[in-house]
């Protein structure tokens, strides 16, 4: 009854174990690109340390049309956008939490974040440097544009959140349960968005990899539960306690999840773990009402009060009593049906 009931109202439970493990989980912790946001990334600001404003915006689309990632994709489109030709790349080689690097007319690119040029050894200088702390702390992701070791330019992409998640996460508070973000980008952007859905833990700069190994860090201190949608969510989503995903995500990922959000709706985190509850609730009664009759039954069967009364327990009467058992579970059970709760 609680998988039907979760399932009428766009909550798929693959398995009781899954319904067993919400009542539990202490700590819901969040993916932040795709999940707590719509994974629908735009190009917002542009900063060109160069003359020429269009090579910046080309070599950088040049380099992220072989990528998947959202945000190589918000920067591609921009480029057709503005009618920017897509230039012939070589030695595409992606940099996962980093960024992307290729050969461009013979010479390297790099598109990513601050560390990556850092550690190809190109300076970013003071303006850009500047105009990075100040745009993530907007809450935007930025991307620095290096050309051999020429630093072009910033490109500055932000994603709005989904609709209902600052209800989601404060739906959550109200049960008492912990909230938390993980996410590739570094602290200023990551604070900024927890911020806005009042989300007090943060764990950024967190590679793909490293998404497990940080849940189970977690696992020392809470019962985690993992919300994710993507590819590289599926190893911390099998780690966590209660791997829950949207139907939005990546067949990898809803393999691996237990619970899959029909709906993509946020709210319905909360939801899933007040059902698990009020399921477990009624499985404590049902065994009241199927233990009950026993406990009385078997003692007078038994000729417990045949020495006082001379009464002993009809078969019949024994009979009844076994089969009203079975009845009132299967009522009690059926009345979850009023249940208002999701």
């Amino acid at each position: 009854m609680g998988t039907s009931l979760a399932a009428q109202r766009g909550i798929l439970i693959k398995s009781s174990k899954a319904l067993e493990a919400a009542k539990k989980i202490d700590l819901i912790v969040f993916d932040k690109t795709g999940t707590l946001t719509k994974g629908e990334p735009e190009v917002t600001k542009m900063l060109s340390l160069v003359k020429d404003e269009k090579k910046l915006l080309q070599l950088a689309a040049s380099v992220e049309a072989n990528s998947e990632h959202p945000l190589a994709k918000a920067i591609v489109f921009r480029a057709k956008k503005d009618r920017l030709k897509i230039l012939p790349v070589e030695g595409f080689k992606v940099l996962p939490g980093k960024g992307i690097k290729a050969l461009v007319l013979g010479r390297q690119v790099l598109v990513g974040t601050q560390r990556l040029l850092q550690e190809q050894g190109v300076v970013a200088g003071k303006v850009a440097t500047k105009k990075i702390k100040a745009w993530e702390k907007e809450g935007q992701t930025v991307v620095v544009i290096a050309w051999g070791e020429e630093t072009l330019g910033l490109i500055a992409i932000a994603d709005t959140l989904k609709k209902h998640a600052a209800e989601a996460i404060a739906d959550l508070h109200k049960m008492g349960k912990k909230t938390a973000i993980i996410t590739g980008d570094n602290k200023r952007v990551a604070r900024a968005i927890a911020d806005k859905v009042n989300i007090t833990r943060v764990l950024a700069q967190v590679l793909p990899q490293e998404k497990a190994q940080e849940i189970k860090k977690l696992q020392q201190q809470y019962k985690v539960s993992f919300v994710g949608d993507g590819i590289n969510d599926a190893p911390a989503l099998a780690q966590s306690d209660l791997g829950i995903v949207l139907s939005s995500g990546t067949d990898i990922a809803m393999e691996t999840g237990e619970i899959i959000l029909v709906q993509n709706d946020l709210r319905k985190v909360s939801s899933a773990i007040e059902l698990s509850s009020f399921t477990f609730k009624k499985i404590k009664q049902n065994l009241f009402w199927a233990f009950i009759y026993n406990l009385l039954g078997i003692p007078i069967a038994a000729g417990v009060l045949y020495p006082l009364t001379g009464a002993l327990l009809s078969p019949t009467i024994a009979a009844a009593a076994m089969a009203f058992s079975s009845v009132s579970v299967v009522t009690n059970s059926l009345l979850m049906k009023r249940y208002k709760g999701l």
